[in-house]
């Protein structure tokens, strides 16, 4: 099971490191995490994918919510919430095989960004899911460097939501 936590913290030092500190003394495994300001640029929000059983994901949200320097923990599943995430990906290419490559990343909605005589850097921002199968899909041409982000997640909209 993969847990979500979007944590909203008080954007200081130390904060990031006690939070990974948490994880750590407890051998909970992090398999994202990305960190930016907010709105409000005394917030920030990290955004936590972690995996295990039920039981793990409440004490992750528990020991969240014990922490001084957090204001607010939500917790998403996948169905609930829209993830992304963004690539950047430097592939080989010959002559004979760049518009296979090209028609992949037009299939995948992933761009073209830079071109050299052997090499494509290629962009997307999409799913998990969607990012891995674009390294599957390219791996056979010889994937130079690879650069991503972690998930970055929100809540679905509702339709009881209030605006600001």
């Amino acid at each position: 099971m993969k847990g979500i936590f979007s944590v909203l913290v008080e954007n200081r030092a130390g904060v990031l490191c006690k939070v990974a500190g948490l994880f750590s003394r407890r051998c909970y495994n992090i398999d994202s995490l990305a960190v930016g300001e907010t709105e409000d640029k005394e917030v920030s929000v990290m955004t936590i994918v972690s995996s295990g059983d039920e039981r793990t994901m409440e004490q992750i949200e528990k020991q969240l919510n014990k922490k001084l320097d957090i204001i607010k923990v939500k917790t998403f599943n996948e169905s609930n919430s829209v993830c992304r995430e963004l690539m950047l990906i430097k592939v080989k290419y010959q002559q004979n095989n760049r518009s296979d490559i090209i028609e992949i990343c037009n299939v995948l909605n992933a761009s073209v960004l830079d071109m050299s005589a052997g090499s494509l850097l290629i962009q997307i921002c999409d799913t998990p899911e969607k990012i891995e199968l674009l390294i599957k899909m390219l791996s056979p041409f010889g994937i130079v460097e690879l650069a991503r982000t972690g998930t970055l997640a929100l809540q679905k909209c509702m339709d009881n939501e209030k605006t600001k």
